[in-house]
């Protein structure tokens, strides 16, 4: 670590402490050459991928797009604030640990059609007729089977 006063690299850790959040490690630090004293701090540097659109462009994960897009598909439903905040935690964490520099929007939508199913059966409906861009009645229908069919299995 160089010290920010004189720029010598040679530095000694005097003291090490977890901050008062638990998300960091304070560093109280001494310069080996101008023997002057900084703290430096050590924090988890977390990044989400990159997502790749239909036509090819990237851009960076917005967490409010992905929120908008839950609400608009449960906008007049009977869904708690709570649950819509642990389904956008939810599809982070995945997105997280995926591993993955980079995603395309299908698997963002794949992940958010599974958390609804779980939420609401019909705001699943809703997002999946656009996401799915259903062109047919037959393969709106087999979406509602689809999730007649889940709702007989968890009864």
């Amino acid at each position: 670590m160089k010290c920010p006063f004189c720029q010598h690299e040679d530095t000694q850790v005097l003291d090490t402490r977890v901050s008062e959040e638990g998300d960091a490690i304070r560093r109280r630090r001494r310069c080996g050459k101008c023997d002057k004293r900084f703290t430096t701090y050590e924090r988890i540097e977390l990044s989400m991928p990159i997502i790749v659109k239909k036509n090819g462009s990237r851009t960076e994960f917005a967490s409010s797009k992905l929120r908008g897009s839950l609400m608009l598909a449960l906008r007049k439903r009977p869904v708690a604030a709570e649950a819509i905040d642990k389904a956008v935690a939810s599809i982070e964490e995945k997105l997280l640990t995926s591993g993955l520099r980079e995603v395309d929007t299908g698997y963002v939508g794949e992940l958010v059609m599974q958390e609804l199913k779980g939420l609401d059966k019909i705001a699943y409906i809703r997002f999946a007729s656009v996401y799915k861009n259903f062109e047919d009645l037959d393969s709106f229908q087999a979406a509602l089977a689809e999730v007649g069919h889940q709702r007989k299995l968890d009864n």
